[in-house]
Order: structure tokens, then sequence, then C-alpha cells
């Protein structure tokens, strides 16, 4: 065949030569740069990506080369995007949410070609006396190969802990109202006032406040919502100051009220089986604080598809194990499960 000139066309190409493209980065690079433009940080981007600040260095140079653009501008301690780095911002999130749909995917179809992973959890002391046990259970028989660090803390702490990415997901007292964190709602805890059988209460069915002043109240730490919450409920009402015995754990909480100490109020299903043995007795009241309510929150930005597995597995666990227990509630809204009556942050633990 010839062309119009009658010379002859050059050879053609095959499809696969013709649809080539050389990509002249790595998605590595990529996550590396997302990592430090959300911890503002060559250092920190090394501490979470388990490698030396060099290394860092060297991978955002290699893609500032590949794409002929400065991304960022070097500070003292920190590091900020220069706007070509915002330009690509939007783009490499983009890229690689894809890139982890094909890891997923790839993981389905292979076991094997799951790599190990560690998972920072961080947890509220509710959920350890509750369903965290059932929860680590799953995980394993789920992700035999993620391995998983343990923190029980406050609210307060576990959020900032996850909002400083040195947790990858947080079961606390939620929501975290913050764009780039995800909420996953769990069944609500229902508070309910418990006392020694020793306790001498007037005779009848429900006791009022009033009745409960006569003892010391037993209570979450000052810097939680049920502590605020009964504070002035009790100031409000009453001139006298209320004895208010406020507690950093749970398991201090127990002891005081085991001993007699006071009436406390705490999560109905932390202390089931204190109340099945006669160890304690729940105190009918005309008024309790409101129920406790959690949510797995983890970061977004950067994506971490392990984190999001694994509050979703929770929020499982933790539906199921409220059904089990008696104390399941119907979700209003896909994310964050059973309504919260104001979105306001709360603390707990």
């Amino acid at each position: 065949m010839y062309g119009i000139d009658g010379s002859t066309p050059p050879p053609r190409k095959a499809a696969d030569e013709r649809s080539t493209v050389m990509i002249p980065f790595k998605i590595k690079q990529l996550e590396t740069f997302l990592l430090v433009a959300t911890l503002g940080s060559f250092r920190k981007a090394a501490e979470r990506l388990n490698t030396t600040q060099p290394a860092v260095s060297t991978r955002i140079a290699g893609l500032e080369e590949a794409l002929g653009a400065k991304l960022f501008e070097r500070q003292s301690s920190t590091v900020r995007l220069t706007a070509e780095g915002q330009r690509l911002l939007p783009p490499a999130q983009r890229v690689l949410r894809v890139a982890e749909r094909l890891q997923l995917m790839a993981s389905s179809l292979s076991e094997t070609s799951e790599t190990t992973r560690v998972l920072r959890l961080g947890v509220a002391e509710t959920i350890v006396h509750t369903w965290l046990p059932d929860f680590l259970k799953a995980l394993k028989a789920n992700y035999p190969l993620v391995e998983t660090d343990i923190v029980v803390d406050a609210t307060t702490t576990l959020r900032n802990e996850l909002m400083s990415h040195r947790l990858d997901l947080a079961v606390l007292m939620g929501p975290v109202l913050e764009y780039s964190i995800e909420n996953i709602g769990m069944p609500s805890f229902p508070l309910v006032w418990v006392c020694s059988p020793q306790l001498e209460l007037p005779n009848r069915r429900k006791v009022t406040l009033n009745d409960l002043m006569q003892f010391p109240i037993i209570s979450y730490a000052r810097t939680t919502r049920p502590y605020s919450e009964l504070y002035r409920k009790l100031t409000g009402e009453f001139e006298e100051t209320p004895r208010i015995f406020p507690a950093n754990s749970l398991a201090a909480s127990i002891k005081m009220t085991l001993n007699g100490i006071g009436i406390a109020s705490l999560p109905a299903g932390v202390v089931q089986d204190y109340i099945a043995n006669g160890k304690l007795r729940i105190v009918e009241c005309e008024w309790h604080p409101s129920d406790l309510q959690f949510t797995a929150s983890y970061s977004s930005e950067p994506s971490n598809p392990i984190a999001e597995r694994a509050a979703k597995l929770a929020a499982s666990v933790a539906n199921a194990y409220a059904a089990r227990t008696g104390k399941a509630q119907e979700p209003t809204d896909d994310r964050l499960g059973p309504a919260v009556s104001q979105p306001v942050e709360v603390t707990g633990r």
C-alpha cells in the first residue's frame, strides 16, 4: 500500500505500543507527598512511613523533578505547600484512592497478597469493659496479618492522638467534628444509678435527686460530659454544693461503689455482672444522665483502608453486642448511627 505521493507510509504501531504511557513518578512518591502535606513535616512523615527523613526528602525531590515544579516551601521546622503543590493535592488524593481500591481487590483475590500492617487503636475504657474482646477476636479472624497496638485513655486524649496521626482508629465519645475525620456510629450505652446493697435508701419505687444527694455521687472525671451534665443538674436544682467524687477510671468508680462509698452513674453494660450476682443494685431515680454515644473515628486524609475496614468491623461487633445484651438501637443516620441530640463534641472514657 502506498501513500498519495507514491511513497511507502511508515509502519503502523501496534495498539499496545500506541497506548503505552510512561509515568515519570511512583505511587510511593505521591503517598509521601500527601503525608508531608497533611503533617506539615518531613520528620513526621518519615516516622509515619517507618523510614528516614533523607528518604522522604529524596522521594519529594524525585517527584518535583518528574513534574518540573516545586511542591513545598521549606521553613525552619515545618513545610507548606506551594501553589503548584496545592494544585497537585486533589488529583494525588484521587490517584491514591484508586490505588487503594486496587490493593483491596487484590487482597480479596488472594489472602497472601495482604501485607502485614500495624493498626494503632485507641479505645475509651467503657469499650474495654464491654465489646473490645469480641472486636479483637473478629479483627484477628478477618485480618490475620494485621497487628494491633492498643491505647486505653480518655476521649480528650484519644481525640488529640487521632488528630496528630498517632492513632489510626479511635473508639471514643464522639463524633469528632473535623472535616478530615470519618465517624461511624455505635449503639449507645445507657447510664444507670447503682449502689451497694448495704446503702440505706428510702423505701420507695423511685427515689428523688434530693435522696441521692444524701450520699456522695461517684461520677466520671471532671473533663467529661457526664460529669458536666451531672454537675449542672445538681447545682441548678439545689442550693447546697453536691458531693461529687470524680474518678479517672471505671475500675476506680466500680471499686468505690462496691465499697459503699456512694451512688454511681455507670454504663449498664459495665455493671450488669455485678448486678446479676447481687454485689450492686440498680437505684431507680426520677432523673439520670444522658446515654453515652460512641463513634469509631479515623482520619480520611491521608486515606487509611485498614482503619476504615476496622472501624466498620467495630460497628458490626458493637451492634452484635448491643443486640445480645438487649441495648440495641436503630441507627437514624448512615454514618453516625444512633441519633446524637446535638452535634457537639463530648469527652469521656
